[in-house]
Protein backbone atom coordinates (compact mmCIF):
# COMPACT_ATOMS: atom_id res chain seq x y z
CA UNK A 1 0.00 0.00 0.00
CA UNK A 2 1.43 3.24 -0.96
CA UNK A 3 2.35 6.40 1.17
CA UNK A 4 -0.31 8.42 -0.21
CA UNK A 5 -3.02 5.99 -0.65
CA UNK A 6 -1.84 5.67 3.51
CA UNK A 7 -2.36 9.28 3.94
CA UNK A 8 -5.68 9.33 1.84
CA UNK A 9 -7.25 6.60 4.70
CA UNK A 10 -6.35 8.71 7.22
CA UNK A 11 -7.70 12.08 5.52
CA UNK A 12 -10.73 10.16 4.96
CA UNK A 13 -11.20 8.89 8.99
CA UNK A 14 -10.06 12.14 10.51
CA UNK A 15 -12.69 13.64 8.49
CA UNK A 16 -15.27 10.88 8.99
CA UNK A 17 -14.52 11.50 12.64
CA UNK A 18 -14.87 14.85 12.42
CA UNK A 19 -17.93 14.96 11.28
CA UNK A 20 -19.67 12.83 13.47
CA UNK A 21 -18.24 14.58 16.25
CA UNK A 22 -20.26 17.54 14.81
CA UNK A 23 -23.36 15.62 14.26
CA UNK A 24 -23.24 14.66 18.05
CA UNK A 25 -22.57 18.68 19.19
CA UNK A 26 -25.62 19.48 16.94
CA UNK A 27 -27.13 16.55 17.93
CA UNK A 28 -26.64 17.41 21.87
CA UNK A 29 -27.48 20.57 21.49
CA UNK A 30 -30.90 20.19 19.64
CA UNK A 31 -31.90 18.03 23.28
CA UNK A 32 -31.71 18.70 26.74
CA UNK A 33 -28.95 15.25 27.27
CA UNK A 34 -28.33 16.09 31.02
CA UNK A 35 -29.32 17.51 34.05
CA UNK A 36 -28.33 21.42 33.11
CA UNK A 37 -28.45 20.86 29.36
CA UNK A 38 -26.77 21.08 26.65
CA UNK A 39 -23.97 23.28 27.83
CA UNK A 40 -24.16 22.13 31.48
CA UNK A 41 -25.16 26.39 31.90
CA UNK A 42 -28.56 25.82 31.80
CA UNK A 43 -29.45 27.30 28.57
CA UNK A 44 -30.29 25.81 25.23
CA UNK A 45 -29.19 27.63 21.96
CA UNK A 46 -32.14 25.70 19.81
CA UNK A 47 -34.96 26.05 22.03
CA UNK A 48 -38.19 28.31 21.75
CA UNK A 49 -40.69 27.61 24.67
CA UNK A 50 -43.36 29.55 25.33
CA UNK A 51 -43.94 32.59 27.49
CA UNK A 52 -47.33 31.79 28.83
CA UNK A 53 -49.55 28.58 29.52
CA UNK A 54 -51.61 27.31 32.68
CA UNK A 55 -53.51 24.57 33.53
CA UNK A 56 -55.83 25.22 30.46
CA UNK A 57 -53.21 26.87 28.45
CA UNK A 58 -50.40 25.49 26.18
CA UNK A 59 -50.38 22.36 28.05
CA UNK A 60 -49.69 19.85 24.86
CA UNK A 61 -50.20 17.10 27.51
CA UNK A 62 -49.70 16.25 31.29
CA UNK A 63 -49.42 12.29 32.45
CA UNK A 64 -49.29 11.32 36.14
CA UNK A 65 -45.79 9.72 37.63
CA UNK A 66 -46.09 6.80 39.81
CA UNK A 67 -43.76 7.57 42.80
CA UNK A 68 -41.74 10.44 44.05
CA UNK A 69 -38.59 11.88 42.26
CA UNK A 70 -36.99 15.29 42.44
CA UNK A 71 -34.98 14.48 39.21
CA UNK A 72 -35.25 16.39 36.05
CA UNK A 73 -36.56 14.77 33.15
CA UNK A 74 -34.00 14.73 29.98
CA UNK A 75 -35.17 14.38 26.46
CA UNK A 76 -33.16 13.26 23.38
CA UNK A 77 -35.03 12.84 19.96
CA UNK A 78 -38.62 11.70 20.48
CA UNK A 79 -38.15 10.38 24.16
CA UNK A 80 -38.75 11.50 27.02
CA UNK A 81 -36.55 10.10 30.32
CA UNK A 82 -37.21 10.34 33.90
CA UNK A 83 -36.59 8.27 37.40
CA UNK A 84 -38.72 7.76 40.02
CA UNK A 85 -38.78 5.61 43.28
CA UNK A 86 -42.27 3.67 44.50
CA UNK A 87 -42.79 2.39 47.89
CA UNK A 88 -44.23 -0.43 47.39
CA UNK A 89 -45.71 -0.68 51.11
CA UNK A 90 -44.40 -3.98 51.98
CA UNK A 91 -43.04 -3.81 55.46
CA UNK A 92 -40.42 -6.08 56.49
CA UNK A 93 -41.13 -6.27 60.29
CA UNK A 94 -38.19 -7.06 61.43
CA UNK A 95 -37.28 -3.27 61.24
CA UNK A 96 -38.44 -0.79 63.65
CA UNK A 97 -41.60 1.19 62.58
CA UNK A 98 -41.00 4.82 61.60
CA UNK A 99 -43.33 5.99 64.90
CA UNK A 100 -40.78 3.72 67.05
CA UNK A 101 -37.28 5.40 65.72
CA UNK A 102 -35.27 8.13 67.50
CA UNK A 103 -36.22 11.37 66.90
CA UNK A 104 -34.14 12.81 64.26
CA UNK A 105 -33.51 16.42 62.73
CA UNK A 106 -36.30 17.54 60.57
CA UNK A 107 -38.18 14.30 62.05
CA UNK A 108 -36.29 11.82 59.28
CA UNK A 109 -37.39 8.60 59.69
CA UNK A 110 -35.55 5.28 57.99
CA UNK A 111 -37.89 3.17 55.77
CA UNK A 112 -39.29 0.03 56.55
CA UNK A 113 -41.11 -0.96 53.43
CA UNK A 114 -39.30 -1.58 49.88
CA UNK A 115 -38.90 0.50 46.89
CA UNK A 116 -39.10 0.08 43.33
CA UNK A 117 -36.52 2.27 41.37
CA UNK A 118 -37.87 2.77 38.15
CA UNK A 119 -36.76 4.51 34.86
CA UNK A 120 -39.59 5.56 32.86
CA UNK A 121 -38.90 6.70 29.20
CA UNK A 122 -41.91 8.86 27.35
CA UNK A 123 -42.75 9.52 23.63
CA UNK A 124 -42.01 13.03 23.64
CA UNK A 125 -44.77 14.22 21.45
CA UNK A 126 -47.87 12.52 23.28
CA UNK A 127 -46.37 11.80 26.96
CA UNK A 128 -47.29 8.18 26.29
CA UNK A 129 -45.39 5.59 28.46
CA UNK A 130 -42.82 3.69 25.88
CA UNK A 131 -41.28 1.46 28.40
CA UNK A 132 -40.52 1.51 32.45
CA UNK A 133 -37.72 -0.72 33.80
CA UNK A 134 -37.48 -1.07 37.61
CA UNK A 135 -33.81 -1.36 38.48
CA UNK A 136 -34.34 -2.93 41.40
CA UNK A 137 -36.04 -3.54 44.23
CA UNK A 138 -34.80 -2.87 47.96
CA UNK A 139 -35.71 -1.04 51.24
CA UNK A 140 -33.21 1.89 51.67
CA UNK A 141 -30.82 1.94 54.32
CA UNK A 142 -31.22 5.78 55.39
CA UNK A 143 -34.29 8.29 55.10
CA UNK A 144 -34.39 11.86 53.31
CA UNK A 145 -35.07 15.27 54.17
CA UNK A 146 -39.35 15.70 53.47
CA UNK A 147 -38.62 17.97 50.12
CA UNK A 148 -35.85 14.87 49.10
CA UNK A 149 -36.83 11.41 47.72
CA UNK A 150 -34.80 8.41 46.55
CA UNK A 151 -35.17 9.12 43.08
CA UNK A 152 -33.08 13.01 43.41
CA UNK A 153 -30.48 12.14 40.34
CA UNK A 154 -31.38 13.15 36.90
CA UNK A 155 -30.34 10.62 34.46
CA UNK A 156 -27.78 11.25 31.50
CA UNK A 157 -27.42 9.78 27.70
CA UNK A 158 -24.97 9.98 25.26
CA UNK A 159 -27.78 9.25 22.43
CA UNK A 160 -26.62 5.67 22.94
CA UNK A 161 -26.53 4.58 26.22
CA UNK A 162 -28.54 5.90 29.05
CA UNK A 163 -27.06 6.20 32.27
CA UNK A 164 -29.68 6.15 35.46
CA UNK A 165 -27.88 6.57 38.81
CA UNK A 166 -29.94 5.75 42.43
CA UNK A 167 -27.01 6.44 44.64
CA UNK A 168 -26.70 3.97 47.16
CA UNK A 169 -29.72 1.71 45.18
CA UNK A 170 -27.21 1.69 42.72
CA UNK A 171 -26.24 2.98 39.12
CA UNK A 172 -27.82 1.13 35.60
CA UNK A 173 -27.41 1.83 31.92
CA UNK A 174 -29.60 0.75 29.17
CA UNK A 175 -29.84 1.61 25.80
CA UNK A 176 -32.34 4.33 24.77
CA UNK A 177 -35.49 0.98 24.09
CA UNK A 178 -34.99 -0.11 27.78
CA UNK A 179 -32.43 -2.78 27.06
CA UNK A 180 -30.33 -3.46 30.53
CA UNK A 181 -26.64 -3.22 29.57
CA UNK A 182 -24.88 -3.33 32.95
CA UNK A 183 -25.14 -2.46 36.50
CA UNK A 184 -22.65 -1.41 39.22
CA UNK A 185 -23.48 -1.46 43.48
CA UNK A 186 -21.20 1.84 44.37
CA UNK A 187 -21.76 0.92 47.78
CA UNK A 188 -23.70 3.36 50.56
CA UNK A 189 -23.82 6.48 50.93
CA UNK A 190 -23.93 8.05 54.37
CA UNK A 191 -25.31 11.19 54.45
CA UNK A 192 -25.20 13.61 57.16
CA UNK A 193 -28.38 13.86 59.04
CA UNK A 194 -29.99 11.68 56.79
CA UNK A 195 -31.30 14.20 54.49
CA UNK A 196 -30.63 12.30 51.51
CA UNK A 197 -28.54 11.81 47.77
CA UNK A 198 -28.83 14.21 45.16
CA UNK A 199 -25.55 14.68 42.93
CA UNK A 200 -26.00 13.68 38.88
CA UNK A 201 -23.68 11.56 36.79
CA UNK A 202 -22.22 13.21 33.73
CA UNK A 203 -20.72 11.42 31.10
CA UNK A 204 -18.04 12.80 28.68
CA UNK A 205 -16.31 10.87 25.74
CA UNK A 206 -16.93 8.01 26.42
CA UNK A 207 -16.41 8.28 30.41
CA UNK A 208 -19.36 8.12 33.18
CA UNK A 209 -18.42 10.46 36.63
CA UNK A 210 -19.59 9.82 39.98
CA UNK A 211 -19.08 12.03 42.75
CA UNK A 212 -20.83 10.91 46.27
CA UNK A 213 -19.92 13.50 48.92
CA UNK A 214 -21.27 12.30 52.45
CA UNK A 215 -20.26 12.14 55.99
CA UNK A 216 -17.84 9.05 55.87
CA UNK A 217 -15.56 8.40 53.17
CA UNK A 218 -16.31 10.33 49.87
CA UNK A 219 -15.24 9.80 46.11
CA UNK A 220 -15.06 10.75 42.89
CA UNK A 221 -14.86 7.58 40.55
CA UNK A 222 -14.91 7.54 36.84
CA UNK A 223 -16.06 4.45 34.90
CA UNK A 224 -16.19 3.04 31.44
CA UNK A 225 -19.62 4.53 29.73
CA UNK A 226 -19.88 1.51 27.68
CA UNK A 227 -18.96 -1.77 30.14
CA UNK A 228 -19.28 0.15 33.71
CA UNK A 229 -15.86 -0.65 34.32
CA UNK A 230 -14.07 1.79 36.52
CA UNK A 231 -11.27 3.37 34.97
CA UNK A 232 -10.44 5.38 38.44
CA UNK A 233 -11.34 6.19 41.61
CA UNK A 234 -10.31 9.12 44.39
CA UNK A 235 -10.72 9.71 48.10
CA UNK A 236 -11.71 13.35 48.90
CA UNK A 237 -11.56 15.04 51.96
CA UNK A 238 -14.84 16.53 51.89
CA UNK A 239 -18.67 15.81 53.64
CA UNK A 240 -22.36 16.43 52.70
CA UNK A 241 -22.01 17.80 49.50
CA UNK A 242 -24.72 17.42 46.47
CA UNK A 243 -23.02 19.58 43.54
CA UNK A 244 -23.21 17.41 40.08
CA UNK A 245 -19.29 17.89 38.53
CA UNK A 246 -18.73 19.99 35.39
CA UNK A 247 -16.73 18.30 33.25
CA UNK A 248 -15.01 20.28 30.15
CA UNK A 249 -11.87 20.53 27.74
CA UNK A 250 -9.58 23.36 28.16
CA UNK A 251 -5.93 23.64 27.42
CA UNK A 252 -5.59 20.07 26.60
CA UNK A 253 -6.79 18.54 28.81
CA UNK A 254 -10.40 17.52 29.63
CA UNK A 255 -11.38 18.90 33.65
CA UNK A 256 -13.70 17.68 36.08
CA UNK A 257 -14.65 20.32 38.50
CA UNK A 258 -16.26 19.44 41.82
CA UNK A 259 -17.59 22.09 43.88
CA UNK A 260 -17.64 21.30 47.63
CA UNK A 261 -17.07 22.88 50.92
CA UNK A 262 -13.43 22.26 51.67
CA UNK A 263 -11.81 22.74 47.84
CA UNK A 264 -13.55 23.68 44.47
CA UNK A 265 -11.23 21.00 42.71
CA UNK A 266 -10.79 19.73 38.83
CA UNK A 267 -9.23 16.64 38.08
CA UNK A 268 -7.65 15.59 34.96
CA UNK A 269 -10.90 13.03 33.71
CA UNK A 270 -7.98 10.54 32.25
CA UNK A 271 -6.13 9.67 35.26
CA UNK A 272 -7.40 11.78 38.21
CA UNK A 273 -4.68 13.90 39.01
CA UNK A 274 -5.91 17.37 40.54
CA UNK A 275 -5.00 20.24 38.46
CA UNK A 276 -5.68 22.77 40.77
CA UNK A 277 -7.90 23.62 43.81
CA UNK A 278 -9.42 26.68 45.60
CA UNK A 279 -11.28 27.06 48.79
CA UNK A 280 -13.57 29.45 49.85
CA UNK A 281 -17.41 28.35 49.43
CA UNK A 282 -19.46 27.72 52.34
CA UNK A 283 -21.48 24.46 53.94
CA UNK A 284 -23.32 21.60 52.15
CA UNK A 285 -22.69 22.98 48.58
CA UNK A 286 -25.17 22.51 46.05
CA UNK A 287 -25.41 24.59 42.84
CA UNK A 288 -23.13 22.63 40.09
CA UNK A 289 -20.37 24.96 38.33
CA UNK A 290 -20.64 26.37 35.18
CA UNK A 291 -18.12 27.37 32.31
CA UNK A 292 -18.22 30.84 30.21
CA UNK A 293 -14.76 30.55 28.43
CA UNK A 294 -11.72 29.99 30.47
CA UNK A 295 -13.70 30.53 33.94
CA UNK A 296 -15.64 28.85 36.14
CA UNK A 297 -18.26 30.08 38.37
CA UNK A 298 -18.62 27.89 41.82
CA UNK A 299 -21.04 29.38 44.46
CA UNK A 300 -23.21 28.28 47.38
CA UNK A 301 -25.25 29.85 49.91
CA UNK A 302 -25.77 27.89 53.13
CA UNK A 303 -24.27 29.61 55.90
CA UNK A 304 -23.22 32.14 54.71
CA UNK A 305 -23.13 33.55 50.82
CA UNK A 306 -19.79 32.86 48.22
CA UNK A 307 -19.53 32.87 44.54
CA UNK A 308 -15.93 32.25 43.23
CA UNK A 309 -14.48 32.72 40.08
CA UNK A 310 -11.41 30.85 39.19
CA UNK A 311 -9.08 30.82 35.80
CA UNK A 312 -9.57 27.23 34.21
CA UNK A 313 -5.73 27.92 33.43
CA UNK A 314 -4.66 27.52 37.31
CA UNK A 315 -2.23 25.09 38.43
CA UNK A 316 -1.47 23.88 42.45
CA UNK A 317 -3.34 25.34 45.31
CA UNK A 318 -4.47 29.11 44.35
CA UNK A 319 -6.64 29.70 47.59
CA UNK A 320 -7.16 33.43 48.56
CA UNK A 321 -4.68 34.29 45.87
CA UNK A 322 -4.92 36.65 43.13
CA UNK A 323 -5.10 33.64 40.34
CA UNK A 324 -9.02 34.14 41.64
CA UNK A 325 -10.38 36.42 38.96
CA UNK A 326 -13.43 37.39 41.13
CA UNK A 327 -15.36 36.46 44.10
CA UNK A 328 -18.09 37.87 45.80
CA UNK A 329 -20.19 37.00 49.28
CA UNK A 330 -23.42 37.65 49.37
CA UNK A 331 -26.78 36.51 47.37
CA UNK A 332 -26.02 33.48 46.43
CA UNK A 333 -28.49 30.28 46.21
CA UNK A 334 -28.39 26.90 48.28
CA UNK A 335 -30.79 24.74 46.87
CA UNK A 336 -30.95 25.74 43.05
CA UNK A 337 -27.60 26.23 40.54
CA UNK A 338 -27.32 29.30 38.24
CA UNK A 339 -27.87 30.10 34.85
CA UNK A 340 -25.10 31.75 32.54
CA UNK A 341 -26.28 32.78 29.88
CA UNK A 342 -23.92 35.07 27.15
CA UNK A 343 -22.07 36.94 30.10
CA UNK A 344 -24.71 36.89 32.47
CA UNK A 345 -24.88 35.20 35.68
CA UNK A 346 -28.05 34.67 37.28
CA UNK A 347 -29.18 33.34 40.94
CA UNK A 348 -31.02 33.48 43.24
CA UNK A 349 -30.22 34.05 46.82
CA UNK A 350 -30.72 31.00 49.47
CA UNK A 351 -34.13 29.42 48.23
CA UNK A 352 -36.12 32.75 48.04
CA UNK A 353 -37.05 34.28 45.17
CA UNK A 354 -34.44 37.24 45.48
CA UNK A 355 -32.50 37.83 42.23
CA UNK A 356 -28.60 38.93 41.82
CA UNK A 357 -27.36 39.28 38.02
CA UNK A 358 -23.55 39.47 37.94
CA UNK A 359 -21.68 40.58 34.56
CA UNK A 360 -19.38 37.26 34.39
CA UNK A 361 -16.33 38.62 33.08
CA UNK A 362 -15.99 41.47 35.52
CA UNK A 363 -18.06 40.09 38.75
CA UNK A 364 -19.83 43.96 38.25
CA UNK A 365 -23.29 43.73 39.75
CA UNK A 366 -26.18 43.96 37.08
CA UNK A 367 -28.86 43.20 39.24
CA UNK A 368 -28.43 43.58 43.22
CA UNK A 369 -31.12 41.36 45.17
CA UNK A 370 -33.93 42.26 43.63
CA UNK A 371 -36.98 41.14 44.90
CA UNK A 372 -38.83 38.51 42.28
CA UNK A 373 -43.15 39.42 42.62
CA UNK A 374 -45.51 36.62 42.54
CA UNK A 375 -42.62 33.49 43.44
CA UNK A 376 -41.50 33.07 47.57
CA UNK A 377 -39.45 29.71 47.79
CA UNK A 378 -37.33 28.17 44.80
CA UNK A 379 -35.41 24.91 44.59
CA UNK A 380 -35.73 24.00 41.04
CA UNK A 381 -33.04 25.82 38.89
CA UNK A 382 -33.26 28.68 36.38
CA UNK A 383 -33.04 27.69 33.04
CA UNK A 384 -32.96 29.90 29.31
CA UNK A 385 -33.60 30.23 25.92
CA UNK A 386 -34.42 32.41 23.04
CA UNK A 387 -33.47 35.45 25.16
CA UNK A 388 -35.23 34.69 28.11
CA UNK A 389 -34.43 33.27 31.68
CA UNK A 390 -37.29 30.67 33.72
CA UNK A 391 -37.60 31.28 37.82
CA UNK A 392 -40.22 28.41 39.00
CA UNK A 393 -40.98 28.13 42.54
CA UNK A 394 -41.55 25.74 44.58
CA UNK A 395 -45.77 26.60 44.17
CA UNK A 396 -46.11 25.96 40.74
CA UNK A 397 -45.41 29.50 39.38
CA UNK A 398 -43.26 30.43 36.95
CA UNK A 399 -41.96 33.79 35.83
CA UNK A 400 -40.44 34.25 32.74
CA UNK A 401 -37.74 37.59 32.51
CA UNK A 402 -36.56 38.88 29.11
CA UNK A 403 -32.61 38.63 28.97
CA UNK A 404 -31.76 41.63 30.22
CA UNK A 405 -30.06 44.77 32.03
CA UNK A 406 -32.87 45.65 33.85
CA UNK A 407 -35.56 43.54 35.70
CA UNK A 408 -38.45 42.69 32.97
CA UNK A 409 -40.97 40.35 33.62
CA UNK A 410 -42.55 38.69 30.38
CA UNK A 411 -45.08 36.29 32.17
CA UNK A 412 -46.08 35.03 35.09
CA UNK A 413 -47.81 31.06 34.92
CA UNK A 414 -48.94 29.29 37.65
CA UNK A 415 -50.17 25.66 37.52
CA UNK A 416 -52.00 23.39 40.24
CA UNK A 417 -48.42 21.46 41.77
CA UNK A 418 -45.93 21.90 43.72
CA UNK A 419 -42.35 21.47 41.78
CA UNK A 420 -39.01 21.29 43.03
CA UNK A 421 -37.52 19.86 39.50
CA UNK A 422 -35.80 21.96 37.33
CA UNK A 423 -37.48 22.66 33.92
CA UNK A 424 -35.69 20.92 30.91
CA UNK A 425 -36.29 22.70 27.31
CA UNK A 426 -35.90 21.17 24.02
CA UNK A 427 -37.71 22.41 20.77
CA UNK A 428 -40.55 24.24 21.08
CA UNK A 429 -41.27 22.27 24.45
CA UNK A 430 -41.00 23.06 28.14
CA UNK A 431 -41.04 20.21 30.31
CA UNK A 432 -41.67 20.84 34.35
CA UNK A 433 -42.10 17.80 36.65
CA UNK A 434 -44.56 18.12 39.70
CA UNK A 435 -45.05 16.16 42.44
CA UNK A 436 -47.59 14.31 40.50
CA UNK A 437 -47.52 15.49 37.13
CA UNK A 438 -45.28 16.06 34.44
CA UNK A 439 -45.76 18.72 32.22
CA UNK A 440 -45.16 19.39 27.98
CA UNK A 441 -45.91 22.76 27.50
CA UNK A 442 -45.79 24.32 24.01
CA UNK A 443 -48.04 26.70 21.96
Amino acid sequence: MSRQFCCYLWCLFVFAASDLQAQLVDETSNNWHQWRGPEATGVSRTAKPPIEWGEGKNIHWKVAIDGKGGSTPIIWGNKVFLLTAINTNKIDPSLPKPEDQPKRVFGITHPNTTYQFVVLCLDRATGKELWRQIATERIPHEGHHGDASFAPASPTTDGERLYCWFGSAGLFCYDLDGKQLWERDLGKAYIGASLGEGCSPVVHDGKLVIVRDHSRQSTIEVLDARTGKTHWKKDRDESNAWATPCVLRHGGKTQVVTAASKMVRSYDLDNGEILWQCSGLTGNVIPCPVVEGDVVFCMSGYEGYSVLALPLSATGDISKSDRIVWSKDRGTPYVPSPVLYDGMLYFNQSNQAILTCLDCKTGDTILDRTRLNGLSNIYASPVGADGRIYFTGRDGTTLVLARSKELKVLATNKLDERIDASPALAGSQLFLRGSKFLYCIAE
